[in-house]
């Protein structure tokens, strides 16, 4: 049935009380468990004094957000105000060389921050990984590029190149093994492109350029190399209407994002309180259920701000870099499940969507999601953990294909066609529900802990059966049909207006008999 079946008004106002509800209900689990147990020891071990005006300590638990917004705030905006000087001065001096700019202040300040034997450890692996994207054979490509990521992923080989890096500071492994990881995906885009381009090869200064513009560098996200290379190299550096009034905006509006989850950290201890699992067994199935929730929901603010910040310093460099992930509370198919749009983009560009194609045979469907898994899974650093979350969510990407594909033959199908499209909604409604905790319990394998996602998923299914799982279900069958809602309307907007008939020009007869 078609996105743009409606469901009447009272039904929607409905869902949405229900939803409303049910949030406020399981956020005052969160907050009272939050505020009785601040004195346990697990809890005490991640909370730190917050703002002084509050009264209260904050929720910690979480370095990177620690490290971007407290810690080490001031030195990434240094060199991230320094970047836009820099950028800003050779635009106006020499736009023609402005990418050649970014490369050279990339690779100081990287020189500066992690030494010379970490930058050359870099330049030897772009070095191999250019003269392989020479013979421009991709499957040459991906051997040599997943083998270097292998050197970085795996011991004892990660631990000897880490061993030449001389120094010690707080962020060190950090940037260590993102600049490392991200080079190689990185070089590995520009092989493949390069095996594309019928007439000649980049050169290696491109791939140097493209590798050391530093607001990409450490924590990226990823731009493909043909985006960057073709934007970076554009002289004619002109915006698009309210463009840097755009840019203002998202820039406020990450800094107030910023300042509601540290308000929202010092109520609710949502990353400490899943490490403590007796205090966890003792809480009831709707702050089971509320903390799930919630982990998923901040890891996707953390990566909307954390890559949000590094867009808005992009786009003023006239870059189109890649946009936040979605929501995931807009999400109710593992098919546009990701928090890391740069990487979902890479992924998806040279190795899901090129063996899938149009990603509606069944096999070659199986095929290319156990290979982007493969590569996901090298890419997270091979673990017990990674591997669970690897094959639950290849497991549900191709499950949707299968589900999708017996629906659509008799009797389903003509099951489905004799209903009304509203009705149709409706029972598709129900699967996206349980599908969406499917997703939120597949996922937070890998931002809890396996025994958090275990306990959950038995508390929610088996022992709070029928009560706890037939309300937990239809709290996110009403989420689920406010997000159809909101897709239908956009549909309509996006849909293009009918070509109004142009009316025949009247003939003059008199004239027509005269000639």
């Amino acid at each position: 049935m078609g996105i743009k079946a409606a469901l009447p008004k009272y039904e929607l106002y409905l869902y949405t009380a229900v939803l409303y509800m049910a949030l406020i209900w399981a956020g005052s689990w969160v907050l009272e468990a939050s505020s009785e147990n601040v004195n346990r020891k697990v809890i005490k071990q991640n909370v730190k004094p917050g703002w002084h005006y509050f009264g209260r300590k904050m929720d910690a638990a979480d370095f990177e957000w620690v490290m971007w917004f407290s810690t080490f705030r001031n030195h990434i905006l240094f060199a991230l105000a320094g970047h836009v000087i820099f950028a800003k001065i050779c635009s106006l001096l020499s736009p023609k060389h402005r990418s050649t700019v970014y490369g050279v202040y990339g690779a100081m300040a990287v020189l500066i921050t992690m030494g010379w034997t970490y930058v050359s450890l870099l330049l030897s692996h772009c070095v191999i990984l250019y003269s392989v994207a020479l013979v421009k054979r991709r499957w040459i490509v991906f051997l040599a590029g997943l083998a270097s990521l292998a050197t970085f992923k795996l011991e004892p080989y990660n631990n000897w190149q880490e061993s030449l890096v001389t120094g010690s500071f707080d962020l060190q492994d950090i940037l260590f093994y993102g600049g490392c990881g991200f080079t190689i995906i990185r070089c590995m885009s520009f092989a493949l492109e390069n095996c594309e381009k019928k007439d000649g090869n980049y050169s290696l200064g491109d791939l140097l350029k493209y590798n050391f513009y530093l607001p990409f560098f450490f924590f990226g996200p990823i731009m493909t190399f043909d985006l960057f290379h073709a934007q970076a190299n554009d002289p004619k550096l002109t915006r698009k209407e309210r463009e840097l009034w755009n840019i203002t905006t998202q820039a406020l509006l990450h800094l107030g994002v910023i300042l509601v989850v540290d308000v929202f950290f010092h109520f609710l201890y949502i990353l400490t309180i899943p490490s403590d699992m007796k205090l966890v067994k003792q809480l009831s199935d709707w702050s089971l259920a509320g903390l799930a929730y919630s982990n998923l929901v901040y890891d996707w603010i953390k990566a909307a701000v954390m890559f949000g910040v590094i867009n808005t310093v992009a786009r003023l460099d006239h870059l189109d870099p890649p946009q936040p992930p979605k929501c995931i509370t807009m999400l109710y198919v593992f098919a546009e499940t990701h928090f890391d749009r740069g990487i979902n983009d890479w992924l998806c560009k040279y190795v899901y969507d090129y063996i899938g194609g149009n990603h509606d045979k069944i096999f070659k469907e199986l095929l290319a999601t156990i290979s982007t898994f493969a590569i996901t899974t090298l890419w997270l650093g091979p673990c017990e953990l990674v591997y669970i979350w690897s094959f639950f969510n290849c497991f549900g990407l191709n499950f949707e294909l299968w589900v999708d594909k017996l629906f659509s033959i008799p009797p389903f199908s003509t099951l489905e066609g004799a209903m009304g499209e509203a009705m149709s909604r409706r029972i598709r409604g129900v699967f996206n529900a349980a599908n969406f905790w499917a997703i939120i319990l597949y996922n937070i394998l890998a931002l809890n802990s396996l025994d958090f996602a275990k306990l959950v998923a038995r508390r929610l299914i088996v022992k709070g059966f029928p009560l706890s799982t037939l309300s937990v279900l239809f709290v996110t069958y009403c989420g689920v049909q406010l997000i159809k809602e909101r897709e239908r309307k956009q549909a309509l907007q996006d849909e293009p207006q009918p070509v109004a008939p142009v009316a025949p020009q009247p003939v003059d007869v008199g004239k027509e008999k005269a000639e």
